[in-house]
């Protein structure tokens, strides 16, 4: 297996992104996210690993990784949503699966290996090795604040303290936004000491899900905490539950966030086969989700969602519809600060 230079991939993109003006790009990224009026979010999936034709670039890149990072700087991507674990000496590190076998030379759990073990690794795609270890959450934010937002999905959500200590430790607060299961009954968890100054954004749905109304009142408790949040998501929720979500959101004034992940969609909404079927019928996936009302979409493919939504003119400051499907859409809803 050929081993690819990742560090001078990253530094060609860093300077490609500097060249598009991407610090500018990303200083109303954070008024954007708490403006559910504010056009379309764009959310790449373990950072910008898939090629973008339509923008001359052909190569995968590790998923996780800095250089995938530096693409979807250069690529004028909205946030990355990156993967954090603990290795055994209590470093946290950029890792989707608990093994390290599919995307590094390694073999192992990352929960069974010391950092040093961890970083002697290269990363890896299917085609060929490069030359580059998995990232630092430390180093992953270092590159990434003030340039894009970053979505931290945390694979034990115990780790969150610690996460959040790195987080302010490099200065990242404004540009990182945290996630968890909300659940009935549960107090708005955006107003825990833990997310004081941070943004909080709850999950609603996934497996055992509640019934609709159940859903909608979730979304409506979790918003009407002391502190803004900016966005709820939605995880496989069928078209009721969709439904329920959607207007507690538009009430709340917060967007709408989905994954369209390889054959996701939201069940019965739009076009259920997500990303796949994205990349043929754009207008049928993306633009129905977007007609439905999200404002929000995690993509393992942001450059052909970027090329659709700029050509449909929903990048901008643009009205998303937000009303329920079977009524007219409402009016553009006003943007919502951080604090209430």
């Amino acid at each position: 297996m050929m081993r690819r230079p990742l560090f001078s991939i990253a530094l060609a993109l860093s300077s490609m992104g500097a060249l598009m003006g991407s610090a500018a790009h990303a200083n109303d990224l954070r008024e954007r996210l708490y403006d559910p009026s504010g056009g379309v979010l764009v959310v790449a999936h373990r950072a910008c690993h898939a090629p973008a034709p339509s923008r001359g670039v052909t190569t995968d890149l590790p998923e996780n990784s800095l250089a995938a990072l530096e693409r979807c700087i250069a690529l004028g991507v909205d946030m990355v949503e990156i993967d954090v674990r603990r290795t055994q000496d209590g470093a946290l590190v950029i890792m989707h699966d608990a093994k390290v076998d599919r995307t590094t030379t390694g073999k192992g759990k990352v929960s069974d290996l010391t950092l040093g073990e961890l970083q002697a690794l290269r990363l890896k795609d299917d085609a060929q090795e490069y030359d580059a270890a998995p990232p630092t959450l430390c180093a992953f934010l270092r590159a990434a604040r003030g340039r894009i937002l970053v979505n931290l999905d945390l694979k034990d959500e115990r780790l969150a303290a610690q996460v959040a200590r790195v987080v302010h430790d490099v200065g990242a607060d404004d540009w990182v936004l945290f996630k968890a299961p909300a659940d009935l009954g549960v107090a708005p968890i955006a107003d825990q000491p833990l997310y004081k100054n941070l943004a909080f954004m709850p999950i609603v749905g996934g497996k055992g899900s509640k019934r609709a109304d159940q859903l909608g009142q979730i979304t409506a408790a979790q918003a009407s905490g002391a502190q803004a949040i900016p966005a709820v998501e939605m995880d496989a929720l069928k078209k009721d539950g969709f439904v329920a979500v959607r207007d507690a959101a538009r009430g709340a004034r917060i967007r709408l966030w989905t994954n369209t992940l390889a054959g996701k969609g939201l069940k019965g909404v739009a076009d259920g086969g997500g990303d796949r079927h994205a990349l043929t019928d754009p207008g049928k996936a993306w633009g129905g989700l977007i007609a439905e009302g999200v404002s929000v979409v995690q993509t393992d493919h942001p450059a052909a969602l970027l090329d659709y939504l700029t050509a449909q003119n929903l990048r901008g400051r643009t009205s998303i519809a937000l009303a329920d499907a079977r009524s007219p859409a409402s009016a553009p809803i006003a943007a919502s600060s951080r604090s209430r």
